[in-house]
């Protein structure tokens, strides 16, 4: 793989298009989720209900820091080069949040910004921190901040405090952010890549969401490759009814698991995409259309989820299949009993 030295000056991306890394079952899911009857009625009811762009800032003005040389200056120092890295137009604002929960996102509507929690801050180094900054600033280069928003505010309402009718004409609403958010997700962990160009330091911030700290590496307690043959075995998982076990335990989630997040990169990064866009050959912002028609992201997308289904009806009719075989056993057992 790929990955230039982080104490070399990093490739800038001149007027670079979110579609240059994103993943194309994410474009096609946003689309699927626009078309969902009632979602843009509900987009607007929600953003007119909070007040507008000013009112969900407002929200972190008061009770966040912002960012700035004088707060969190080395934060805001990477925020800065990140914005440079994709000859964005404006720096986006940075507030750190008091949460002890990992996170971080990109929010508003027409000038977004990005939150950081302080769990980040204290688990994190500087070059992992750049990633993340990276990955949000994809977000934002890829206009995620709007729906991203409405699905945080829409996901953190659970269905059972809803009344029944409500929740239930909000399920399939539900189910589309979710599916969407998740593949907005594999799209900014190569734009965090891209922003970072350092590959092990992006499979270091996977490691640490999936289950680690600062020290732990130093100390030899985690380690990277190990990881990456964990995400690669889960990826190639195909015993019984694990596919069907994936899909499950993924339906309620907003991300893709850590594993499934390195493994997916580590593709992209082998499928040559990488070194093409480091190479200055991606799409230049203004012509995404015309270089990247919707109905290309659809036949994309499509192939993508044709080869997910075709996946999973292979392992079902071989779960299938081997719990016949299995039973057939069992009872030829009983009879010679």
């Amino acid at each position: 793989m790929t990955s230039v030295p982080t104490t070399r000056p990093r490739i800038r991306f001149p007027e670079i298009a979110g579609v240059s890394w994103e993943h194309p079952a994410d474009r096609a899911a946003l689309q699927s989720l626009r078309a969902v009857p009632g979602f843009d009625d509900l987009v607007r009811k929600v953003i007119s209900f909070l007040g507008g762009e000013r009112g969900i800032r407002l929200l972190f003005q008061g009770n966040a820091v912002r960012a700035s040389g004088v707060q969190f200056p080395k934060l805001w120092s990477l925020q800065t080069e990140v914005a440079g890295t994709f000859d964005w137009p404006k720096v986006p604002e940075l507030y750190v949040s008091q949460t002890p929960v990992f996170n971080a996102g990109a929010y508003g509507v027409d000038d977004p910004f990005i939150v950081v929690h302080s769990a980040a801050l204290e688990m994190l180094d500087d070059d992992e921190l750049r990633v993340l900054l990276s990955h949000e600033m994809g977000h934002v280069v890829s206009g995620h901040a709007l729906y991203r928003t409405i699905a945080e505010i829409l996901l953190s309402v659970g269905l059972a405090a809803l009344p029944i009718l409500a929740g239930i004409a909000l399920f399939p609403i539900r189910l589309a952010i979710l599916e969407w958010a998740r593949k907005a997700e594999l799209s900014a962990d190569r734009a965090g890549l891209l922003g970072s160009q350092d590959v092990v330091a992006s499979q270091r911030l996977f490691m640490k969401m999936a289950g680690g700290t600062r020290g732990q590496i130093n100390t030899g307690q985690l380690s990277v490759d190990a990881f990456m043959v964990q995400a690669n075995e889960y990826l190639a998982s195909r015993e019984g009814f694990d596919a069907i076990y994936k899909i499950l335990n993924t339906l309620a989630l907003t991300h893709p698991m850590n594993t499934i997040r390195a493994a997916e990169l580590q593709q992209w990064v082998a499928s040559g995409e990488y070194d093409r866009i480091l190479r200055g050959e991606y799409v230049r912002r203004g012509s995404e259309a015309a270089s990247r028609p919707l109905v290309d992201d659809l036949s994309a997308a499509g192939s993508h989820y044709a080869a997910e289904a075709r996946e999973f009806a292979s392992a079902v009719a071989d779960a299938a299949k081997r719990a016949a075989e299995r039973a057939a056993e069992a009872f030829r057992s009983a009879q010679r009993r």
